[in-house]
């Protein structure tokens, strides 16, 4: 069974892949460029999860 994702989290990490792709979109403390796609679809649903969209939350970075 796959989660489902919001509308407004696809418009979300559109928005920064598009940023990302036209190389304006920047990480967070350090305000450098974002060069991975991973990192923008990160960004992204990060962004998203802030304004209440519909997206699953983070895994752990540790699982048993």
């Amino acid at each position: 069974m796959t989660t489902k994702y919001g509308k407004k989290a696809q418009e979300e990490v559109g928005k920064a892949l598009h940023e990302e792709k036209h190389h304006e979109l920047k990480s967070g403390k350090s305000g450098k460029t974002v060069t991975s796609r991973k990192q923008a679809i990160a960004i992204g649903l990060s962004k998203a999860r802030k304004e209440g969209a519909k997206v699953p939350s983070k895994r752990n970075a540790t699982r048993h």
